[in-house]
């Protein structure tokens, strides 16, 4: 009985119940849309960052971050090797080799960073093949590099091109050498691809003297989330004489970043909900407001006001799961859309974006978790302003409910014959020569 009367207290009023159902819904929408472009930038951003070169975890010798020259490298150690794959966390372990040399073509010469690398686990990590635009993929048994586009447009180097390498090797020896261009790579951040280039190895370590030594070791992980965990457990199980540092240490300001904006985004939620809240509550109070009379009646013949009660509540607890489920279902093919179709920038977006090294790219992330999170949170808000039918019915005193209606339609009758019965008043006309009066204006002309 209950449930049936709950049923058709949501669809007396069709219209105003499908408006608020229609801004719940929207509320959702809204809100799981900006919580799934968050995460997928800042996902994205750091897969740019960390997944395209750095990893998620490094290994250097100690002191090696605050000065990163090559002097400050390490041998490689087997040990090391074989406590790392122990860690089943782990599933990467990318060897490299890198310093800051001169690259030269023709009459061209710029800074570049040279970057040593097994070609295999580097592909592994960082998806480093499906990133050429040009040539082929180098392997490690060769002399010949791999370009970054924008480092190939600045020395105007092309496939099967020679260039000619210059820097400072191993505890000050000379560095030169010469090496064909493979291939050329497009990567994702400017800074990056304005300055890389990729060595195997062998070939780098010999070029800088530097037989079986490494700057650093970057590791894959299964989970990005166990980062903090995995970089506390090498910590303690490796030599004292190595460093482990997770991204977010080597890059504090991505990191302080996604912090920011995460503050920001809990800022513009908090005034998307409150907006939530105060129309929702307006229309509760309107409801309630309009119904006191209905609800005076019906305790004064007998209805318990605890079963009013549960059938307000009943009613705004479907009105807000009904909205919410018709913004989640809403939400859902967008947030897919999206995911699969990100938004990119083009033009001065594009290299305002660029200018700050982030790429102009905003894909939207599907995770069940944020349509769940934000749906729970209106849902939260709408029990709690469900309360307040509840203390309106609480203190409800049933006599003073009806007599203030009756008052009220007695006021509205006297008001509306008052307008009827009064007469209606006439326009009054005036010549004054060249000029009429009416309605309390003058006009030019004759009548």
């Amino acid at each position: 009985m209950i449930l049936k009367l709950i049923w058709r207290n949501l669809w007396r009023n069709s219209r105003r119940t499908l408006i608020t159902m229609a801004s719940i819904a929207f509320a959702v929408l809204f809100a799981i849309l900006m919580k799934s472009f968050q995460n997928g930038v800042f996902n994205n951003l750091i897969k740019n960052v960390v997944g395209y070169y750095s990893g998620y975890v490094q290994i250097h010798q100690k002191g090696y971050w605050d000065e990163q020259v090559l002097d400050n490298c390490f041998a490689l150690d087997n040990s090391l090797i074989e406590k790392l794959k122990q860690n089943p966390q782990i599933n990467e372990i990318v060897p490299r080799l890198e310093t800051f040399v001169l690259i030269s073509k023709g009459n061209s010469t710029k800074g570049c960073m040279l970057v040593g690398t097994d070609a295999v686990k580097e592909n592994n990590l960082t998806q480093l093949k499906s990133k050429l635009i040009n040539g082929s993929y180098f392997e490690n048994n060769e002399d010949a590099v791999l370009l970054a586009e924008g480092l190939a447009k600045r020395i105007n180097a092309n496939v099967n091109d020679t260039i000619v390498l210059f820097g400072q090797g191993f505890h000050g020896a000379m560095a030169a050498g010469k090496f064909r261009v493979k291939g050329i790579v497009r990567l994702a951040l400017p800074a990056l691809n304005d300055a890389f280039v990729y060595l195997p190895l062998a070939a780098t370590q010999y070029y800088l003297s530097a037989e079986n030594r490494l700057t650093s070791l970057s590791l894959g992980v299964d989970n990005p989330e166990n980062t903090n965990d995995i970089v506390k457990n090498l910590k303690a199980t490796i030599s004292k004489k190595h460093e482990v540092m997770s991204w977010q240490e080597m890059m504090p300001e991505i990191s302080n970043h996604i912090k920011a904006d995460g503050f920001s985004f809990y800022i513009f939620s908090g005034i998307l909900y409150l907006i939530i809240g105060f129309g929702l509550f307006g229309t509760i109070l309107m409801m309630t407001v309009e119904r006191t009379y209905e609800f005076g009646m019906l305790i004064a013949i007998g209805m318990k006001k605890g079963k009013l009660k549960i059938i307000l509540l009943g009613k705004t607890l479907l009105i807000t799961l009904f909205g919410v489920v018709l913004g989640m279902l809403l939400s859902l093919p967008l947030v897919i859309y999206l995911q699969e179709k990100p938004i990119r920038f083009s033009g001065e977006i594009a290299k305002a974006y660029e200018q700050f090294g982030f790429e102009a790219l905003f894909p939207a992330e599907f995770d069940l978790n944020i349509f769940f999170t934000q749906s729970l949170i209106v849902l939260f808000m709408a029990i709690l302003i469900g309360l307040y039918p509840l203390w309106f019915v609480g203190v409800l005193n049933p006599v003073k409910a009806m007599k203030k209606k009756k008052q009220n339609e007695y006021v509205d009758q006297n008001c509306e014959q008052k307008y009827l019965e009064e007469p209606k008043k006439k326009p009054h006309h005036h010549h004054r020569g060249k000029h009429w009066f009416m309605g309390g204006h003058f006009y030019d002309g004759f009548l």
